[in-house]
């Protein structure tokens, strides 16, 4: 399960992300509400922590911005020290799921999420198709016209940005942080997994569906149905 927390105090956003890491959780970090918002369009999350009080963009707005124009169904938990009703109502017409006071004790937290997360996920499957390309997120799956593929963990994880994000172009960076974070291993490491992606889901058929936007990124699309 991958968490973002948007959180602008240095402290208690570290001891979340680590809290959360230790409950096997990969957590990406924020401290404002444009950069949270930023990662929220352009990743997949299981879950979202926000706090309400961040510089840039309130945590009220990037959560209405994240429902009204990106038209995202992320879950959303909201941390404030706020325990006015109305204030607690605000939250929940911006679109939060679960509205936690400040101070709380991580466990509960972490109560919370694994409530929102079952109430969100009702057993259904998650499944992401693309053309005949499926990703089956519960399984770990991958097949295309029905022929089972094999993908390390890594190829797995860049499959799903880009079927997330299909038919829009990823841009380099934003799928450098996202695998990495600021610990890119090379200029050449995305392009090398690119290659390899393209070797198992398009070499083997007809159509490709993994296409590169020179000088821009990558992007996932049956342009053949266009």
């Amino acid at each position: 399960m991958r968490i973002l927390l948007v959180e602008d105090n240095r402290d208690i956003l570290a001891n979340l992300a680590d809290y959360l890491e230790l409950k096997g959780y990969s957590v990406d970090c924020a401290q404002d509400g444009l950069s949270g918002l930023h990662l929220a369009v352009g990743n997949h999350y299981d879950l979202i922590v926000l706090d309400v009080m961040l510089p840039g963009l309130d945590g009220y707005s990037l959560c209405r911005r994240l429902r009204e124009e990106a038209r995202s169904s992320v879950p959303v938990i909201m941390l404030t020290a706020r325990d006015q009703l109305d204030d607690r109502l605000q939250g929940f017409n911006a679109g939060a799921d679960d509205y936690l006071l400040k101070p709380f004790a991580l466990s509960e937290l972490a109560a919370r999420i694994e409530a929102v997360l079952r109430r969100s996920q009702g057993g259904v499957r998650r499944l992401l198709q693309v053309a005949d390309l499926s990703y089956d997120l519960d399984t770990l799956e991958v097949s295309r016209a029905g022929q089972r593929l094999k993908l390390n963990p890594l190829g797995l994880k860049l499959l799903a940005l880009l079927m997330q994000r299909s038919p829009h172009v990823l841009r380099r960076e934003a799928l450098e942080e996202a695998l990495w974070g600021d610990d890119c291993p090379d200029s050449d490491s995305l392009r090398s997994h690119i290659h390899q992606l393209r070797q198992t889901i398009d070499k083997p058929f007809p159509t490709p569906l993994l296409h590169t936007v020179h000088g821009v990124g990558y992007r996932l699309a049956d342009d053949h149905a266009l």
